[in-house]
């Protein structure tokens, strides 16, 4: 893929092992390499499928992972672990102790999509969502990046004109942990003229802002040197502090060019000219919403995968799109997210910066020889399911893995 990111990651810790589980199941696969076994590279990985288009997606993933590990001279122990709506179903709470446990565990994380239709009256505390915010602060990962490249081969899938789309490859450094998501006091009252209220409260100590500040500039210059930070700052007193800090940091890299923008004005860029962003850093709603309208310049929310990192302990990989309980179990799913998801657990999470590569150009590949799923399909190309697409990205490694090795 265009512009790929690196930054630096913190050695992985040793694993525990893991405890059998009483009332969540859990299914171990390992894939026997074709390389020696002698000095094998070994990596745990915990696959979280979820609920909706999730199971078919990390399917696909788990399937490219274990075929690039094959050319690569990696072995893989996988284990699938509940989270969210079918967590729910399960043991009755979005995230199982046992589920935490065995992320924690792992060298790293994949998941596939949390949500549907059949939870959303649920009480807050059980709504597959809830899962997924106790699983990112359980791993206490507070750096969100999402890629959002237009692909030569997708341009005119993207909403935008094509002079506006083409060319646009951009990151969003999200904070994760913080802000208005998890900020206390929060809930429900009422007011003095006996009105009920929802509230909620947006803060942000130093220390939050200043870390993601940091992993933002070091993104920032890896890339092309340019760091936009997207706050409220005339109006909200959480901005004034984050945009103070971001100025403060950034003496830090004096090779980084830093440019601030409110958010209401960065959401109207994103569409006039996308193409003046690099790198953007902003808290957590605003990254929230943001980096999804980013991700529509490309085409298809379809395609676009994402790294939660923290300072220690494994990464959490995910595609941004949602469950999709829509087309859930119909073979329509795009999966390609999804294993670019796994190629940034590869390259960020784990170090295996080849077999990244490889998958990353298997997906260029694939969409090169004209297969689309119907998120991204046009006249002239040939539309594909779930299962196929994946298919097509395993002929891409099987006929170009070799090569690059």
């Amino acid at each position: 893929m265009s512009a790929s990111l690196q930054i630096n990651i913190p050695p992985l810790r040793s694993l525990s092992l893991q405890r059998k589980l009483s009332h969540v199941s859990r299914r171990g696969t390992s894939v026997k390499c074709a390389a020696v076994a002698s000095g094998k590279k070994k990596h745990n990985v915990t696959l979280l499928p979820g609920d909706g288009i999730g199971p078919e997606v990390i399917s696909v993933a788990k399937n490219v992972l274990n075929l690039v590990a094959s050319h690569e001279g990696i072995e893989f122990h996988f284990q699938e672990m509940p989270v969210g709506g079918s967590a729910l179903d399960l043991t009755g709470v979005p995230l199982p102790e046992e589920t935490l446990t065995a992320a924690k565990n792992s060298d790293a994380v994949l998941l596939g999509a949390i949500g549907g239709y059949k939870w959303d009256n649920n009480e807050k505390h059980l709504k597959p969502e809830t899962g997924l915010l106790q699983l990112r602060a359980g791993l206490k990962v507070f750096a969100n990046l999402r890629p959002a490249s237009v692909l030569p081969q997708l341009v005119d899938a993207s909403t935008l004109k094509k002079e506006v789309a083409e060319g646009v490859d951009l990151m969003v450094v999200r904070e994760l942990t913080g802000g208005i998501y998890f900020g206390k006091p929060r809930g429900f009252g009422t007011n003095e003229n006996g009105d009920e209220i929802g509230f909620n409260t947006e803060v942000y100590a130093a220390y939050e802002i200043d870390r993601i500040a940091r992993i933002a500039f070091e993104t920032a210059r890896k890339r092309r040197g340019k760091l936009c930070s997207v706050d409220k700052a005339n109006v909200l007193e959480a901005s004034m502090l984050w945009r103070k800090r971001v100025i403060e940091i950034s003496k830090e890299y004096p090779d980084v060019e830093l440019s601030h923008m409110y958010v209401d004005n960065a959401a109207m860029q994103l569409v006039r000219y996308p193409k003046q962003f690099d790198t953007i850093v902003t808290n957590n709603i605003f990254g929230d919403i943001l980096s999804d309208q980013a991700s529509m310049i490309t085409g298809s929310i379809g395609m676009l995968p994402s790294a939660s990192l923290g300072g220690s302990g494994p990464g959490l990989f995910e595609p941004i799109h949602g469950s999709a309980p829509d087309i859930a179990g119909q073979d329509k799913a795009n999966p390609l997210a999804t294993v670019l998801s796994a190629a940034m657990l590869l390259k960020y999470g784990l170090g295996e910066v080849h077999a990244a590569e490889v998958i990353e150009a298997a997906v260029l590949d694939t969409l090169n020889r004209g297969f689309r799923t119907g998120d991204i399909f046009a006249p002239g190309n040939k539309l594909v399911g779930c299962k196929a697409m994946g298919e097509e990205v395993l002929k891409s490694i099987d006929t170009r893995a070799p090569s690059l090795v």
